[in-house]
């Protein structure tokens, strides 16, 4: 499929182009959270009030922190996007070499563990393809089969326990990714979470126009967007946390005083070392075990993941 002309910057700079990004996911992640705040159910008081008492961080009322969370391998396992365009392969969105490409990105997802900037923009402008011409409420009712269908047995465990801690002390918590805001609005509800920051797509009188404004959220885009957030929210991000196992989002890391690499690519925790971040890794038994995760979980899901990538790519050769 043909790039798309607009990926490229003509008039704007790249900086431009990723404080326009991170503003509209800003201005979009606000909005969304505001409709579902009020259905975001709480625990009990008293459990809640014991599991704040076990934990030094995060700060309970501190109304001034939050925090924000990595999507892609830090919350799921894989890519949201990924995903997404199976369930819209299933319903015939798209033809079945599409669909290839979109398991061999995958495929290499799961198995590297990182993300391959060539790899994403591909399937970014794919995706934005395929929605052109759709109505954005369509694709959010489908956004809600297919969390179902693909999203919700590839949670982390441990990182949505990690979220529920910031929940639990009153604090916000908001998804950064970036999949399209749409998908991620849909994860941030269903996981009871504030809200979402994600690449916003151009729509017209609720039409996908298949643009973007500015641009992918990804890497400095991410920062500009919690940048913005955090001015409109009056946050204080020296108490903010932010959790992600990309070198890619070290920009983001680096702006709030609580920094976290949840299952880290290898950059991302030399990084991290060298800076005495908090790690935290839940993709094998023996470091899922060390820091509270059920072992045989662990391991389940890497050697699923890895059996399902493998077998998408032999089926594809």
């Amino acid at each position: 499929m043909a790039a798309l002309g607009w990926l490229t910057p003509r008039r704007r700079s790249a900086t431009a182009r990723s404080v326009l990004a991170g503003e509209a996911a800003a201005e979009a992640a606000r909005k969304t959270s505001q409709q579902f705040e009020a259905d975001t159910e709480t625990e009990a008081p008293d459990t809640a009030a014991a599991r704040r008492r076990e934990a030094d961080f995060p700060v309970v009322g501190d109304v001034r922190a939050a925090a924000f969370f990595d999507l892609d391998n830090t919350v799921m396992q894989g890519a949201a996007i990924f995903h997404f365009g199976r369930g819209l392969y299933k319903r015939k969105f798209f033809q079945r070499r599409e669909l290839a490409r979109f398991a061999w990105q995958q495929t290499w997802f799961r198995l590297a563990g990182v993300e391959d900037p060539e790899h994403m923009q591909d399937v970014r402008e794919s995706a934005l393809s395929i929605v052109k011409g759709h109505r954005v409420s369509e694709l959010m009712s489908i956004g809600e089969e297919i969390y179902d269908e693909y999203m919700a047995d590839r949670i982390w465990p441990g990182t949505r326990a990690l979220a529920q801690a910031h929940l639990d002390a009153g604090q916000k918590v908001w998804l950064v990714t970036a999949a399209p805001v749409e998908t991620a609005t849909i994860i941030a509800r269903r996981l009871g979470l504030t809200g979402a920051l994600g690449t916003v797509a151009e729509s017209v009188d609720g039409v996908y126009t298949g643009k973007l404004v500015g641009e992918p959220l990804h890497g400095p885009a991410k920062a500009e967007a919690v940048r913005a957030l955090a001015a409109g929210e009056n946050l204080d991000l020296a108490r903010c946390a932010a959790y992600s196992d990309s070198h890619n989002d070290i920009p983001m890391l680096s702006l709030v005083g609580h920094p976290y690499a949840i299952n880290p690519d290898t950059k991302l925790r030399k990084h991290a070392r060298e800076r005495e971040w908090r790690l935290r890794d839940y993709r094998t038994g023996r470091k899922a075990a060390k820091v509270g995760i059920p072992a045989a979980a662990g391991v389940g899901a890497l050697a699923g993941g890895t059996a399902a990538a493998v077998a998408l790519h032999r089926r594809r050769r």
